[in-house]
């Protein structure tokens, strides 16, 4: 049954809702566990492993999801003292993200209830992720991405033949649209915010990490809307039940200092309700009104745990010593875990004989901007990416004025819009480019001095 996490109402799984009908509180799905004792898992470490603890689905839908390393980071360790430090590698996943999880239970539960076609807002894994699970059920997948998106999981999308559209500056607004869409024309809402069932499927992630190690003395996980880290609490509180452990971690959840809404209410700031504006380059967890935020802190409390916030200096710098340190190339949200760790060790908030597990999400390859910045570290044999853009938008606005998205559209899309932006505000401040309201929109054109700046790389070009 679903469960309403406020006033304990109940109701049943189809169809499946996200808030009680009574108090409008977030609905959690609800089944009786077996009893202590009686529980074996079987099989090849996978997710479908855990087949009895799940919501019973009569389709099993699998990309070969599940079964993801624990990898000893031994070298990171060392770098915060600490005598085992753990990454869960959620990107082995079929599409490279936890999210696999949630769109394998999904998808099979689309096709039991006989759905043709599903709908998803996202900020990008779950998008590429439920667009590679439909393709392999046969349904229709519509995704709804707000204006900034990383690249690389736009290009699974398409890849796997989704139906994408674009709605509202952040995924807020898309989630939304989403829930307006499948109310309106009938599709199975497989956001992962607004389906109970992407819970269920994501908790397997503490199954895995019982299994591979025990139970850890922390766990840190990056917050978007809240529930991935409520995911891991109920998978460890599941366990206890069911007599498996008698510890439980303490969670940290992590959250980039310029979008930190779950980390604001915590502390008794709660600005997202106030016309908060979020900002980070990790875009995974750019979320300004988190859905399930009372989960994460019902999670964070519970466990004892801690809200932390990074900057996205940080995180880049986390990403790049992951990677060379450990050979796994996370994406910025999965890297603010051990930016986070990293603070706590200098706070002396971990003890260097307790054992840490930090929840490495999603593939670095997957975010475009990070990629960018590593490429700016490279010595290339022209001016390098970043002169080379600032030259193309100079050009267009050579031949005529013009806005930011008709600009993204002219440089083929090859990055964020957000990215665009920036380099035109540089421009901008440097003096190159000015802007002006025209129609609603923000125009920009060439100055004086940014024809001249053009002509000089020109002159430059000609010497190399």
């Amino acid at each position: 049954m679903l469960q309403c996490v406020h006033c304990g109402s109940q109701f049943a799984t189809y169809p499946l809702k996200s808030n009680c009908e009574r108090c409008g509180g977030i609905l959690e799905y609800f089944a009786a566990l077996p009893q202590v004792g009686k529980t074996a898992f079987s099989g090849p470490l996978n997710f479908w492993r855990y087949k009895q603890l799940l919501p019973p689905v009569k389709h099993t839908i699998s990309l070969g999801e599940g079964g993801t390393p624990l990898l000893k980071a031994e070298r990171l360790a060392k770098s915060v003292d600490l005598k085992e430090f753990y990454l869960k590698d959620e990107t082995r996943n079929p599409t490279h993200s936890y999210r696999d999880r949630a769109a394998a239970l999904l998808t099979s539960d689309a096709i039991d209830a006989n759905y043709k076609a599903v709908v998803c807002a996202t900020n990008g894994n779950m998008g590429a992720s439920l667009a590679a699970y439909s393709a392999k059920a046969g349904l229709i997948c519509h995704i709804i991405v707000p204006k900034i998106v990383d690249l690389g999981k736009l290009a699974q999308m398409l890849a796997y033949d989704a139906v994408i559209r674009e709605f509202g500056d952040i995924v807020d607004e898309s989630i939304r649209k989403a829930n307006f869409l499948a109310k309106e024309s009938g599709w199975y809402q497989a956001t992962a915010e607004l389906n109970p069932l992407a819970i269920e499927a994501q908790k397997t992630i503490a199954y895995e990490i019982y299994e591979q190690q025990g139970v850890p003395e922390w766990v840190l996980v990056p917050m978007g809307s809240g529930g991935t880290i409520y995911s891991l609490w109920k998978g460890f509180k599941e366990l206890e039940k069911l007599g498996l452990t008698k510890t439980l971690p303490k969670l940290v959840g992590v959250q980039p200092e310029g979008c930190a809404p779950i980390v604001g209410e915590l502390e008794g700031k709660i600005t997202w309700k106030n016309g908060y504006s979020p900002s980070t380059r990790a875009l995974a967890v750019l979320v300004g009104e988190p859905l399930q935020a009372e989960l994460a802190a019902k999670a964070i409390k519970e466990s004892e745990g801690l809200a932390i916030t990074v900057s996205d200096t940080e995180i880049l710098t986390a990403e790049l010593e992951i990677a060379k340190l450990e050979g796994v190339f996370a994406e910025p949200a999965s890297s603010a875990t051990v930016a986070a760790l990293k603070k706590l060790a200098d706070q002396n908030k971990v003890a260097e004989d307790n054992i840490v597990t930090c929840l490495i999400t999603g593939s670095g390859l997957k975010a475009t901007d990070v990629l960018q910045a590593l490429t700016k570290k490279q010595k290339t044999a022209g001016l390098g990416l970043e002169i080379s853009t600032k030259e193309k938008i100079l050009r267009a606005l050579n031949e005529k004025a013009s806005y930011g998205y008709d600009l993204w559209k002219q440089l083929g899309k090859i990055m964020t819009r957000a990215a665009i932006y920036q380099h035109l505000n540089e421009l901008e401040e440097k003096g190159l480019i000015v802007g002006y309201e025209e129609d609603k929109k923000k125009f920009f054109r060439i100055t004086e001095q940014g024809k001249k700046a053009l002509a000089s790389i020109e002159n430059l070009k000609s010497l190399l």
